[in-house]
């Protein structure tokens, strides 16, 4: 049984039923299961499949294309010489084929175009010389190469353009999923225990697959992060070098971002990182934000040329702060259990699944049938006109003239207000009135993961939302 995915299995399944020819293309980040996707959505009931050869050469491409179409009884008369003649042996495998509808799938596409190979002019010409003047051809393309897929596939200004009949772009699971997932595999863990993975590797399913039975989450951590072979120790470096094509330039962005809780506008990010400001920078940003390792908000009732970049991988996040600089202690999660360091990042954590998670934000306050705009807000102190200088990393502004101003804190327990954050409160409630003059009501709106302890300043919060309400 597949866990979530329903919309796009429904997609894959419908375009196989149907009486015309198809052509998808599957993307999304590395270990976010889009092979899984393809190969149980569509049954294994492929006419033709085939993966690209990682570094492998024009050559070795070729000779695996052969030896794939061998497997579905295909046998070239000669040994082609590059791709057009590579294609040519497929329209004849799809054309002898008896099946009624002709779905291939070709994974790994970007491995395939190696340089001045014309893959992709051939791929061009099967599909627009071939598969689309039939009615009975699947076609289904898939990358981990994000970038490269965005580039020549999904954006591409030749003749693949507008060519593609759908697109799914595979997100990673939400706290639903993956407490499904959980249980799938037989896993016993509560739902703190599940936000705490979840804080580290978001909902990519390849990291979930990985969890032992029997071990505590910390124990897991400690054996796929930190042990002197933990299966993850370089994770981090193949992970940017399997998307993106010169991934040192990508990294030294995220690492910028990485520095600064709220973000930084792009001039900001270019000073920080040493990035050249340039139409590349923009491309590579939004190659970042399409693979989900960070949003560009403007903040609200700012202008767009304000925008802001944040970091909100998980992955990348806990990496900069755990293991930039490795341990040579084998048990180093264990061993920061309740530590400064390690509180100060699950509260930054923390934030960055509640982002994720808005849409379930809203349900619990009964407003997801309202119209909403998320957006974080910041400005800087400005004492001269009684300004403090405020940070809000999600406010919720809704069509009924109400702004829920939410603030996140991860705890242990129930989570007690303090003099200073009702204080702190108070100050980016003034500070957004006074800088925006809304005149919209504020409501106070705490998301935690056990909820709010009665006290004296429990009352001036308006809205409660818990953990267990993110796993909706």
């Amino acid at each position: 049984m597949m866990v979530g995915r329903e919309k796009e299995t429904s997609l894959i399944e419908n375009a196989i039923s149907d009486v015309k020819s198809h052509f998808i293309a599957v993307y999304g980040r590395r270990r976010v299961g889009k092979t899984f996707l393809i190969r149980n959505a569509g049954g294994n009931r492929f006419t033709f499949q085939h993966a690209g050869v990682s570094d492998g050469g024009l050559r070795e491409q070729l000779d695996a294309f052969v030896s794939a179409a061998s497997l579905y009884g295909y046998t070239f008369e000669k040994v082609p010489e590059n791709w057009i003649q590579a294609f040519d042996g497929l329209k004849h495998l799809i054309s002898r084929s008896n099946e009624t509808r002709k779905v291939v799938f070709l994974d790994e596409l970007s491995w395939m175009d190696t340089p001045k190979s014309g893959f992709v002019a051939a791929l061009e010409n099967f599909w627009n010389s071939f598969a689309s003047a039939r009615d009975d051809v699947v076609l289904i393309v898939c990358a981990s190469a994000t970038s490269w897929m965005l580039s020549k596939v999904i954006h591409n200004k030749g003749g693949l353009y507008h060519r593609l009949t759908e697109q799914i772009h595979l997100q990673p699971f939400s706290l639903r999923e993956c407490e499904q997932y959980v249980k799938k595999n037989g896993l016993i863990l509560n739902r703190d225990q599940i936000l705490q993975y979840y804080m580290i590797f978001g909902g990519v399913p390849f990291y979930w697959e990985l969890l032992e039975k029997g071990s505590s989450v910390d124990q897991n951590i400690d054996k796929l992060l930190f042990a002197k072979d933990a299966v993850l120790k370089d994770e981090f470096r193949y992970l940017y070098a399997s998307i993106f094509k010169n991934p040192q330039i990508y990294i030294r962005l995220v690492k910028a971002l990485c520095t600064v809780k709220s973000g930084l506008t792009r001039d900001e990010l270019i000073k920080e990182s040493g990035v050249s400001n340039s139409g590349d920078l923009t491309r590579r940003l939004e190659e970042l934000e399409s693979c989900g390792f960070i949003r560009s908000y403007s903040a609200w009732e700012k202008k767009k040329k304000n925008t802001i970049y944040q970091l909100m991988d998980p992955f990348t996040l806990f990496y900069y702060h755990f293991m930039e600089h490795p341990s040579s202690d084998e048990h180093f999660w264990t061993n920061q259990i309740n530590t400064p360091r390690t509180n100060t990042w699950k509260g930054l954590a923390f934030e960055r699944v509640c982002l994720m998670h808005t849409d379930q934000i809203k349900s619990k306050l009964k407003i997801d049938g309202i119209l909403t705009e998320i957006h974080s807000w910041t400005c800087k102190a400005d004492p001269d006109h009684g300004i403090f200088g405020s940070q809000i990393d999600l406010l919720i502004v809704r069509k009924d003239q109400i702004i829920n101003l939410c603030e996140m804190k991860y705890a242990g327990q129930e989570y007690a207000l303090t003099e200073k954050d009702d204080r702190d409160l108070k100050r980016k409630i003034h500070d957004l009135k006074e800088k925006t003059g809304t005149k919209y009501a504020i409501h106070p709106t705490l998301v935690t993961t056990y909820g709010l302890m009665e006290n004296s300043y429990a009352a001036n919060i308006q809205a409660v939302v818990t953990m267990n309400d993110l796993f909706v």
